[in-house]
């Protein structure tokens, strides 16, 4: 294996950006990747103070993203970056992640993946035509009992599935914190920088996502209802939606931004033709299996019977039971999963199964026309909308 850390480059995720610190503390917990280089912000001397309180090297921090692929394409192949991370609102999105492909560099892209599924669709044309690979931050795939609830759907042991109840709710934007200098709640409420969809888009993206990634069944049809309950909004902050998958497995989608008192509740309910499963955000490393003839399991992350777990949570794990992991741990799961494959792909060695199981472009394609779909039937008199991509 190479003696080497990946090198990565950052795009946006300047000081106070909230999710580009999460990147980086997600990128280096392994020890697998640096950062050194960056175009952190649109404003150069925030850009600038960026990256000089990042301590990167002064010649390589940058002012836009142009001048970042221009000025590392001057450095020597021993310093050069790998990939680079793209951590801007979503209408920022497309642009540098297709130069970045165009430049030869592989991508780490916050969801959504771009800001119509039209761009989506074209930067998939780009990343088959390169070659590279691309990581996008559905970061509750990094889970270990995420990866365990999906592994135990296939394997079989709980049957055909049948039903899938999931729900994303939220109450950070119970008031109109928009108009009061909350810098997150202004650019996702905004249509020209958060896209067609708000809280559908946000959250209920990740929890169609989330459903489709553990059944490994596709959503076909849905029927949306959204909601603009705090007056003066833009778009919407709550919602739900009927689901049909493949196989004929209906569902429910709730998504909510307005429930005053909640932090970040996304849970989901799989039932199968023997028992099912049961997993919330909340409380990561417990799975429920639940069984219609005998008691129901407590499966823990990190438990002394991990022999009883599927490789694809343990190799997930990384601290011993009672110990929690959470978010920032199911985020470097995603870059250490990419990293190694990157690495592999570029030893020219076969990558594990394990390091390959990270949300991609297809995923990304699919958020995108998950958000297409649901505001087209909310806005139809027909019940039902075909899933169209």
């Amino acid at each position: 294996m190479s003696k080497r850390k990946l090198r990565m480059g950052m795009i946006g995720g300047g000081k106070d950006a909230f999710i580009g610190a999460i990147h980086r503390i997600a990128a280096n917990m392994d020890g697998q990747i640096e950062l050194v280089a960056g175009a952190l912000s649109v404003n150069p001397e925030v850009a600038q103070e960026s990256g000089r309180m990042l301590f990167l090297d002064e010649s390589r921090i940058y002012n836009t993203f142009d001048e970042l692929f221009k000025g590392e394409a001057l450095q020597p192949a021993d310093k050069r970056m790998d990939f680079v991370t793209i951590v801007t609102p979503n209408f920022a999105h497309f642009a540098p992640a297709m130069a970045a492909l165009e430049n030869g560099y592989n991508v780490v892209v916050e969801k959504p993946v771009t800001f119509t599924l039209e761009e989506a669709l074209k930067l998939k044309e780009k990343v088959e035509e390169t070659g590279l690979m691309l990581l996008l931050t559905h970061t509750y795939a990094g889970y270990p009992m995420v990866k365990e609830a999906r592994q135990i759907i296939r394997e079989g042991s709980l049957g055909k599935v049948r039903k899938i109840y999931v729900e994303y709710i939220q109450g950070w934007l119970s008031r109109l914190s928009e108009r009061e200098g909350n810098a997150q709640a202004s650019w996702r409420t905004d249509p020209s920088k958060s896209g067609k969809s708000g809280c559908m888009g946000d959250i209920g993206t990740h929890a169609a996502h989330l459903a489709e990634y553990i059944s490994g069944k596709k959503i076909t049809q849905l029927n949306a209802s959204l909601n603009i309950v705090v007056d003066g909004r833009m778009l919407d902050d709550d919602g739900a939606v009927l689901l049909r998958f493949e196989d004929n497995i209906t569902g429910t989608l709730t998504a909510s931004q307005i429930a005053a008192g909640e932090e970040n509740a996304l849970k989901i309910r799989v039932y199968c033709e023997n028992g099912g499963l049961e997993w919330q955000q909340q409380e990561p490393n417990t799975l429920t299996v639940k069984w219609s003839d005998k008691p129901a399991q407590t499966l823990r992350a990190g438990s002394g019977y991990t022999d009883r777990l599927s490789s694809f949570a343990t190799s997930n794990c990384r601290t011993p039971g009672g110990h929690p992991e959470g978010y920032l741990e199911a985020f470097g799961n995603l870059y250490r999963n990419f990293a190694l494959a990157l690495r592999a792909k570029i030893e020219g060695v076969e990558p594990k199964a394990e390091w390959l199981d990270f949300p991609s472009i297809d995923d990304g394609i699919r958020g995108m026309a998950f958000i297409n779909n649901v505001v087209a039937s909310n806005n139809s008199d027909q019940k039902w909308t075909d899933y169209v991509i």
